[in-house]
């Protein structure tokens, strides 16, 4: 059986991966808890530190994995912003210690970027789109994608959005935290000016399973495949799960004064995925029903 190292294998798309992979690679999971999240996949576990040269080193040329599918990294945008070292120490670095470790031992990376590496002036953006982030987070997956091009590691880079979904014991998304505060009756002021296409965890970790089934080394955009601006998805959230959407108002980006300038008009066009890797991505309504049907603390409201 091939080998897989997920990176970052307790976050969302980490054990998303994890359940889509189970029973057809021998898995090793790797990420900084000192325990694995998820217990039902039969899988090996491995503390670590990625921006620890060495030790991911020995590592990789130890396992000498087949496949190594790079989840992990620092996503708080902001606090990219106002953290510019610990970000790049995450995003880029970490990524040059997989890339070095892997061009020993001929392991082919399917590595997670972001819609971010774009400006978002002209979106819904393609592959042959020239990338132009605005913030430091941007700037720093960009970095990351280009270690792979110049170590010429075998790899795939997949681009993706406004990820969500539920698994156990992971940060809130924009789904899950919008539904706690719905639930509590808390208003939310969520912005009108900011579009993107939201992304099935569930839909992206099965894309990515069938790039390397496929062996589809190459760059791509996934995503889910409609675009709409946050507070119309908010609405839909409020929809899909019975809650008071009256306690969502709108508010512009500007307004809000956030440390990390967003991409406004982002989205992307999906053909090259869902036509190479014969994937078909929800859109924001059907992935809500799929979420709500998956974690039973949604299904009692």
């Amino acid at each position: 059986m091939e080998k897989l190292i997920i990176t970052g294998v307790n976050g969302l798309l980490g054990q998303k991966v994890l359940e889509h992979a189970h029973g057809k690679y021998e898995i090793l999971g790797i990420d900084l808890h000192d325990e694995p999240i998820q217990r039902k996949s039969k899988f090996s576990y491995r503390k670590l530190d990625l921006t620890m040269r060495k030790a991911v080193k020995e590592l990789i040329l130890g396992y000498h994995p087949h496949y190594l599918v790079h989840t992990a990294a620092m996503t708080d945008v902001d606090g990219c912003e106002t953290q510019k070292e610990l970000c790049w120490k995450v995003n880029v670095e970490a990524t040059d210690n997989i890339a070095y470790a892997a061009r020993k031992t001929g392991t082919k990376i399917v590595h997670l970027s972001s819609d971010y590496v774009f400006d978002g002036k002209s979106g819904p953006y393609s592959e042959a789109d020239l990338p132009q982030p605005l913030g430091y987070y941007g700037k720093a997956k960009l970095a990351s994608e280009n270690i792979l091009i110049a170590m010429e590691v075998e790899h795939a880079t997949v681009r993706t959005m406004v990820l969500y979904g539920s698994a156990l014991n992971v940060r809130f998304n924009f789904v899950t935290w919008l539904v706690e505060k719905l639930k509590k009756g808390e208003p939310v002021k969520i912005v009108t000016d900011q579009f993107g296409s939201p992304t099935l965890a569930d839909d992206l970790a099965h894309a990515i399973i069938r790039i390397i089934e496929q062996q589809k080394w190459d760059l791509f955009h996934i995503s889910g495949s409609e675009i709409i601006d946050r507070y119309n998805c908010a609405l839909k959230i409020a929809e899909v799960f019975k809650l008071n959407k009256n306690l969502i108002s709108s508010v512009t980006t500007p307004e809000l004064s956030q440390t990390a300038l967003r991409p406004l008009k982002s989205g992307f066009i999906i053909t090259k995925a869902e036509t190479e890797l014969g994937i078909k991505m929800a859109n924001v309504e059907d992935g809500l029903k799929r979420v709500r049907k998956q974690d039973r603390r949604f299904l009692f409201f």
